[in-house]
């Protein structure tokens, strides 16, 4: 089995005494990358070394999240700007808006967001985008773009916002949350072509079932890959082959 994850965050604290067995585990079901994206400055050097530690695995992502984003938000953009020209990476993201804990910095959000993506179409990258409370606001900003492709990471819409979604160019980023019962993301997945799909982990959170509540790691991935198969009445390998050509054309990953 081949497996791309497309999101991960392996490179956390939470990882910092066991990293080689963690990865170990994911190459054991199959991953051949996993993809890291950015939080901020603060998570940054963490993030490289990490990729550096692990290079034919672990592949960088550059971004701002946006619940980084406080009364400090320029020294952030110059930091990350600053990167750009230090590192190597695949995509611009973690990115996007958040409006679900506070929407204090949402004007500063927007901004910021507008500022990534035009770095996007600088590097002709693709982005992760992150959404939570946020739609219509995410999607008046990407009407402002064009040419722009990525993934919207842990999506959770409906189906009309999926379909959106797909028809901007996007992929949609399927993890853990589609073993939950309540989802609703399994009659999502039967009415989209397996085409417009990616998996990933989003470790250590959101651990799909029979792991839900612990702390989740990028092996879990295969629970991910078995649900949508199991949607889809596929084979699961089918579905890590799919999904992995979706990653490597995404993200024009080297195999």
């Amino acid at each position: 089995m081949n497996i791309i994850n497309t999101h991960s965050h392996v490179y956390s604290k939470e990882f910092d005494t066991c990293r080689d067995q963690i990865i170990q585990r994911a190459v054991d079901i199959g991953t051949t990358k996993i993809l890291l994206p950015d939080i901020d400055s603060s998570h940054r050097k963490a993030l490289f070394e990490t990729a550096r530690s692990y290079p034919t695995i672990c592949i960088p992502m550059l971004g701002i999240h946006p619940t980084s984003i406080d009364a400090s938000y320029k020294t952030e953009i110059e930091l990350f700007t600053q990167a750009t020209t230090e590192y190597q990476f695949c995509a611009i993201g973690e990115i996007g808006i958040d409006l679900y804990w506070d929407s204090t910095y949402k004007q500063e959000q927007i901004e910021v967001f507008e500022y990534q993506l035009h770095m996007a179409q600088k590097f002709q990258k693709p982005v992760a985008i992150h959404v939570r409370n946020s739609w219509t606001e995410v999607l008046e900003v990407l009407e402002k773009f064009h040419g722009i492709s990525g993934v919207f990471h842990c999506f959770s819409g409906t189906i009309e916002q999926a379909h959106t979604v797909i028809d901007k160019g996007f992929a949609l980023g399927i993890g853990g949350v589609v073993t939950y019962k309540k989802s609703g993301l399994d009659e999502i997945i039967k009415h989209i072509d397996l085409e417009h799909i990616v998996v990933e982990t989003d470790d250590p959170w959101l651990a799909p079932v029979p792991h839900r509540g612990k702390q989740n790691e990028p092996s879990y991935i295969i629970h991910v890959i078995n649900t949508i198969a199991n949607i889809k009445q596929l084979d699961a390998e089918y579905v890590a082959h799919v999904t992995s050509q979706n990653a490597i054309e995404l993200f024009s990953l080297n195999t």
